[in-house]
């Protein structure tokens, strides 16, 4: 077991068995991550991981993917990422990777996507993936990009270019990053749409409400959307950033935390049952999307998990946010 797994193992082990918190009743940054363990339950052990435990100095982590300008490593081996596409309700398809998450909701005028993974897999997630669907791609209308960073949008330009008659959508200071960006994976996509506070996407009977979310990058856009499910509408809050760098100033917590409360608030007035992200670790979106694909009749959706487990989602990103401020500030 590496260091960092002994952390966690140590702080879930100290904080078992003890109930669900009110958000911010503690103050120190043990007591922040202790709550923060009881509101992950095993929901969301993920991303209890990642905001509330810091690695060993020796690891270390960056706070998002690789930036618009970073040199492009190696693609890794095809096996380490792969995964096969799958239908997760009646007009919502996941292809993703193992570790990324991509989606496409179909509406009845078109389908909109979101993210654009790494440039060396949306060719064969992405594109082949609807093949395997049977999704046509020449109905997207719509891609979205949750935010500039290599892991989501390396296949932006590849899916501007497979699927022309899509707008792509970044948050304006997402798209003045890539424009600036000396390189950028994957090849630098064409200016389009810019994603604003508020603004819905429609393709028919489905539709995208976009929340601004400034925090993992200045940009970073969220996303509240409906879908059916055996013909029960499910409603969704997806969270376009998460991760958060453990080093960072005051003001940079402050932004994080007042964008996550923002969409705490649209998550619960929408109704949310759903939480997704774009990255397994924070959802279990790789898993959960095959589990939904091999139901059998009658059983229910496994991400569909219920308002107060998505509340619990943004108390635990608060208190694990709260504690790294205190962190960073040399307090205790």
């Amino acid at each position: 077991m590496n260091a960092r797994a002994l952390i966690v193992g140590a702080a879930m082990a100290a904080t078992a068995g003890v109930g669900f918190p009110i958000a911010q009743t503690a103050t120190t940054v043990d007591g922040l991550v202790s709550a923060g363990k009881r509101s992950a339950e095993s929901e969301w052990a993920g991303t209890f991981l990642r905001l509330c435990v810091p690695p060993p100095p020796a690891v270390g982590r960056e706070s998002g993917g690789p930036a618009p300008n970073a040199t492009p490593p190696a693609p890794p081996a095809r096996s380490s990422w792969y995964a096969e596409p799958a239908k997760v309700a009646d007009n919502f398809y996941f292809v993703g990777t193992k570790i990324h998450n991509a989606w496409a909701l179909v509406g009845s005028d078109g389908i909109i996507v979101f993210e654009a993974l790494f440039d060396y897999a949306a060719p064969d997630e992405i594109a082949d993936g609807f093949r395997k669907l049977g999704l046509d791609a020449s109905k997207v209308k719509y891609v979205l990009l949750s935010h500039a960073h290599a892991d989501h949008d390396g296949g932006a330009r590849f899916l501007q270019d497979k699927m022309p008659s899509a707008h792509l959508v970044y948050g304006g200071p997402d798209w003045d990053a890539v424009d600036k960006a000396a390189n950028h994976q994957g090849g630098k996509p064409k200016r389009d749409t810019v994603g604003t506070d508020g603004m819905k996407l429609t393709v028919g009977d489905a539709s995208v409400q976009i929340v601004t979310m400034p925090g993992h990058t200045a940009g970073t856009l969220s996303f509240l959307f409906e879908v059916k499910d055996n013909g029960k509408p499910l409603r969704v809050a997806y969270v376009g950033g998460t991760a958060i760098p453990f080093d960072a100033k005051p003001d940079y917590y402050d932004t994080y935390i007042a964008s996550s409360r923002k969409m705490a608030k649209a998550a619960a007035d929408f109704g949310a049952t759903v939480i997704l992200s774009n990255h397994t670790e924070f959802d279990n979106g790789y898993y959960k999307a095959h589990t939904a694909a091999n139901r059998t009749p009658g059983e229910p959706n496994p991400f569909d998990i219920g308002k107060a487990a998505v509340g619990r989602y943004f108390t635990l990103v608060e208190e694990c946010t709260t504690a790294a401020k205190l962190r960073a500030a040399g307090k205790r």
